[in-house]
């Protein structure tokens, strides 16, 4: 096991955790697994038809239903688990029965022991989950962690209003906050203040700095005070006279005129308004958030930002066990913090990648890659394990986007494809890319020719994990050149051949690269939290 930092980890999370992460060796965990068995919470993409991509729909759509694997993770839980969990778990399934709601909760109690193991006694967990299982949920982690270290059912507001037919508009999601123990690192957040709040601060000092005042003296206040006369006022004060004579040099009492002394508050010395369980000021993202990565599920890196902050310190090792498209991830590199990230597909592994050198580029902090293959037998290991995995690797090895999912349809003759420009139109090429793992031949280009014309795409990419034959290079090569306008120096093959072997060893696809390729939609780039926070007023 390990308490290495800053990984990314492709695998099912209960294996990697287990096998990976050491007791203890946590400060903070994060997780936004998904919420039900709906698998289309998890769908990373949308195609500009409107078809849903095939990434999380394969990963997840057999995860929710009760079955051998189901029973098997219950008897697990029910043998080897604490017993106030495998109470739970027993009188759970008595309720429910063995369906697909069993099935989720199964698995999460799984995953969620596993968790509690791995974080340290100052640590803290968020579970980020919405009303069809959060009641469910929070018995879990009450059996795991103990009723006593819950801390607050954050509501998060994601929209203002939201449109649900014959009930009221379905517009929260939940965050359960437990910690590990009874003493864990707490850094308070705050908000803004409000102009309605502003507006109280009626004074005004000469260079038009605002203040409102606050009562010095203690009376009524249990613990006593400081009794003794000021300036002819004499009264019971919640200040010794020292401080009173220092608050008084620095300009900070007000005489009110009818004998009084009162302490000034100035607005821009005050950190604003503690934030309380409801978070109403975190949209989720919209459309045109320049954040957003056509990830449905995405959270805003704000959101994600205050409980990093909240709930760690610089250096600390945040852990996302579902990291999704990696905000979690994100957020806690630019805040400072170590990170481990898990996810089930090489779709998000690829996603994520992207995301972090875009965001961060020279300054990104090393980082490395653990389950995805690192030569030729690894890969073909993959391929015989899980030949859509493969695909998505190898589209990962040349930043290619998935097309479809062939498990809910026909092939079409494209896995993926890759965006580029070759010029400043703003109109993106494209790179038609189909991913071989058996035997291949040529008539395979000559397939690639066909559904090139057919989608008018400008190169056509076969990556294979064998080796190409030599008539299938001599097909390849009798399509020609592709010439882009403003690259007249240059020409480049049309068809294209690319081996695993090869793409391990650094080859690259060619083609124009006169801009970004818009494969990936490019994340915003982030500078890093400095240590100096300015206050909010």
């Amino acid at each position: 096991m390990t308490t290495a930092n800053n990984r990314l980890y492709f695998g099912d999370n209960l294996d990697i955790l287990r096998e990976r992460v050491a007791d203890e060796s946590v400060d903070l965990i994060y997780l936004d697994p998904p919420f039900n068995s709906n698998a289309t919470y998890n769908l990373p993409f949308r195609e500009k038809s409107g078809a849903q991509s095939a990434a999380q729909i394969t990963a997840f759509d057999d995860t929710w239903q009760w079955g051998l694997e189901s029973e098997s993770a219950y008897h697990d839980v029910v043998t080897d688990g604490p017993k106030a969990l495998t109470d739970l778990l027993q009188a759970m399934r008595s309720f429910l029965g063995p369906n697909d709601m069993m099935a989720y909760l199964t698995m999460m109690a799984q995953r969620m022991a596993e968790l509690q193991r791995v974080l340290k006694p100052s640590g803290s967990i968020y579970l980020h989950c919405d009303p069809t299982a959060s009641h469910y949920l929070k018995l879990i982690l009450d059996a795991i962690f103990g009723a006593t270290k819950f801390r607050n059912e954050i509501v998060w507001r994601r929209t203002t209003a939201h449109s649900d037919s014959k009930r009221y508009g379905a517009n929260i999601d939940i965050i359960l906050f437990y910690t590990n123990s009874a003493q864990w690192t707490w850094n308070p957040q705050y908000q803004p203040y409000d102009e309605e709040y502003k507006a109280r601060f009626l004074h005004k000092d000469p260079d038009g700095r605002p203040w409102s005042d606050g009562d010095l003296t203690a009376k009524g206040l249990s613990g006593g005070g400081y009794e003794y006369e000021y300036k002819g006022a004499r009264s019971l004060w919640r200040v010794p006279l020292a401080t009173m004579q220092r608050l008084d040099a620095e300009g900070r009492l007000h005489f009110t005129r009818t004998g009084g002394i009162r302490r000034k508050r100035y607005l821009d010395e005050m950190r604003g308004r503690p934030v309380q369980a409801l978070w109403d000021d975190i949209d989720a993202l919209n459309s045109q958030a320049q954040e957003r990565l056509g990830y449905p599920t995405q959270k805003p890196e704000a959101l994600l930002e205050r409980i990093i902050n909240a709930s760690s310190n610089e250096g600390d090792v945040v852990l996302d066990p579902f990291c999704g498209c990696g905000t979690a991830i994100a957020a806690a590199e630019r805040l400072n913090r170590r990170w481990m990230g898990i996810d089930v597909t090489h779709l998000a592994i690829t996603l994520i990648r992207h995301r972090l050198h875009d965001s961060f580029g020279e300054d990104l902090k090393p980082y490395t890659v653990i389950g995805d293959p690192k030569d030729l037998p690894s890969a073909e290991s993959l391929a015989l394990r899980d030949r859509y995995q493969f695909e998505w690797w190898a589209l990962g090895l040349v930043d290619a986007r998935p097309a479809q999912d062939k498990r809910k349809g026909a092939d079409s003759g494209i896995d993926g494809y890759i965006n580029f420009f070759d010029d400043n139109s703003g109109k993106a090429k494209r790179i038609i890319v189909q991913v071989k793992s058996g035997k291949v031949s040529a008539p395979l280009i000559r397939d690639l020719k066909g559904v090139l014309a057919r989608e008018k795409a400008e190169i056509g990419l076969l990556v294979t994990l064998k080796p190409p034959t030599g008539p299938m290079r001599t097909e390849a090569a009798a399509a020609g050149f592709y010439q882009p306008s403003h690259f007249l120096e240059h020409a480049f093959p049309r068809v294209q051949i690319l081996t695993i072997e090869e793409l391990l060893a650094g080859a690259q696809a060619r083609y124009p690269r006169f801009a970004p390729q818009a494969t990936f939609r490019q994340a915003p780039r982030r500078l890093r939290q400095q240590r100096e926070q300015t206050r909010m007023i």
